[in-house]
């Protein structure tokens, strides 16, 4: 059973319990109403009806002349009659019903006189009256009950009350054929009208059930299509305010969600297939030159001394590439499952001059120039640090043409150590620029894997960096020349120095350095 017809059935039993209530209600107030006039009715006609029995059970009045009974009316009495003075000289008159039955009783229950009232027309049943009557008040305090006239006769409401000082019991019988048929009629048009009134209900229920629900179908059916792989399907929000809308809105941001964890996941997977891909290319190659250079020693060149001398040379090489490719793969691995690193205060500015002075004994035909504002000490692992200021320093080096300029700068943004290296050479493609610390990334495939590398330089940088909690981006060099590198870590301390201060701090661990900026060949430097 769908939520809709479960919803509408709700709705229609709810309504229907009110209907039934509120007919219950309307339909019991009327009867009671229209009872309570009937009993009126029968007090009323209980006087003339007293006296006309009173006059046919002998009970005439003072002047000992029998009443004779209305017309259209039957009286009869048995030849028995209990004298006594009980009703003379009531006067008291009212209307009487057309049916009314009505008896005189004596205490043992024996009739004494009985009369029936009929206007023209078929007379009605008797009452069907009881032996033994309820339970009577007190004298002249009436009481009132049903009863009926057989199979197929109307009912009866009657009145019994005591009369003549309790020597009698008059009962005053009137039928209800009236009050039944206005009941009748009130209970047809409840239910005709409750039934319409349902089957509207039904209705607008049915159409607001379905305008409200329809966004949850909606739902069903781009859960469905998003579980067949269409990740891009959103619902109509709807209403914002209501239940429905806030779901169809909480369903749209899961679903973005989960489009963008499977775009993360596809993106993952294609740089996992690329990294193996890329890795296996890279191990490839030294294992292909170590493998001919075996071939080569088995078909006789452990004859030939200084061709075997020179191709130990070249496995070797081989050998120390492919130990540096693995360890850098392991490094990678380390910190791609967040290895915890050492972490010691360490002086920035002391890693990278120590850098710039090794850089500058291997390549001599770079200027690097080292520009330190102030000493600052960040919370980390120096030797990592020193590996990710040699791997920007040697990528500028390596990529950039003989005499280009190299520029290492040490600051502080606000609470950030900023290392900056940048160079005035060609350049990286601006659509390149975000793909560069990817592993394997290289800008010319073609490249010598001597002088291009084997891609893995920035992506170290990258993971070292983002292990230390701090960024590293890539941008076009001042003037659109060049490259520049701007990493940013946590400040662990800050040691604020005057100038000289601060030079000679950073000059005590760079031989030859006289100034906070200096550059050099070699190790001579010269003023930049």
């Amino acid at each position: 059973m769908t939520l809709r017809v479960r919803l509408l059935l709700v709705l229609v039993a709810l309504a229907t319990v009110g209907l039934v209530v509120t007919d219950g209600v309307t339909y019991a107030s009327l009867r009671s109403f229209l009872t309570t006039r009937v009993d009126q009715q029968l007090e009323v006609a209980a006087f003339p009806v007293e006296r006309h029995l009173f006059a046919a059970a002998g009970l005439a009045p003072a002047s000992g002349v029998r009443p004779v009974a209305p017309s259209g009316s039957k009286a009869t009495a048995p030849h028995r009659t209990i004298p006594g003075p009980g009703g003379r000289g009531r006067a008291r008159s009212g209307p009487i019903v057309s049916g009314t039955f009505a008896e005189l009783r004596s205490p043992n229950g024996s009739v004494l006189a009985h009369a029936s009232f009929t206007l023209g027309g078929k007379q009605s049943p008797a009452p069907l009256l009881p032996a033994r009557l309820p339970v009577l008040g007190p004298s002249g305090s009436p009481t009132f009950f049903t009863v009926g006239s057989g199979p197929t006769g109307p009912g009866y409401r009657v009145m019994a009350r005591t009369v003549l000082d309790g020597r009698a019991v008059l009962v005053v019988a009137q039928p209800t054929n009236e009050l039944s048929s206005t009941l009748n009629r009130l209970l047809v048009v409840e239910v005709v009208v409750s039934a319409a009134v349902l089957v509207g209900l039904a209705a607008l229920a049915w159409l607001l059930v379905r305008r409200d629900t329809r966004p949850i179908e909606d739902m069903a059916a781009t859960a469905a299509a998003i579980a067949a792989g269409d990740l891009s399907l959103r619902v109509s929000s709807g209403r914002s305010g209501s239940e429905v809308g806030r779901l169809a809105t909480a369903f749209n941001t899961m679903i973005g969600e989960i489009e963008d964890a499977f775009a993360a996941r596809v993106a993952s997977e294609d740089r996992l297939r690329r990294f193996l891909a890329d890795a296996s290319h890279e191990l490839r190659t030294p294992l292909t030159s170590i493998r001919g250079y075996s071939e080569l020693f088995e078909l006789g060149m452990s004859e030939r001394p200084d061709d075997l001398a020179r191709s130990l040379s070249h496995v070797r090489a081989e050998a120390a590439r492919m130990e540096r490719l693995v360890d850098d793969l392991f490094l990678l691995a380390q910190l791609d499952h967040e290895r915890p690193l050492a972490s010691e205060p360490v002086d920035l500015a002391v890693v990278v001059g120590r850098a710039v002075d090794s850089a500058r004994l291997r390549a001599d035909a770079h200027p690097i120039t080292l520009s330190v504002s102030v000493p600052v000490v960040v919370q980390g692992d120096e030797f990592r640090l020193r590996q990710v200021v040699d791997n920007l320093v040697t990528n500028a080096v390596v990529h950039t043409p003989p005499g280009t300029p190299v520029t290492v700068r040490v600051g502080v943004d606000g609470t950030e150590a900023v290392l900056e290296v940048s160079d005035r050479g060609p350049g990286i493609p601006d659509d390149q620029l975000s793909h560069i610390f990817e592993p394997f990334h290289r800008l010319d495939r073609s490249r010598s894997r001597t002088t291009g590398g084997a891609g893995l330089g920035l992506a170290i940088v990258e993971a070292v960096v983002h292990a230390h909690g701090g960024t590293v981006v890539a941008r076009p060099g001042e003037g659109g020349h060049g490259v520049a590198f701007e990493v940013r870590l946590p400040i662990g301390s800050l040691v604020e120095e005057d100038g000289d201060a601060a030079a000679s701090s950073v000059g005590a661990h760079k031989p030859g350095a006289e100034a906070s900026t200096s550059t050099g060949k070699a190790t001579t430097p010269s003023p930049g």
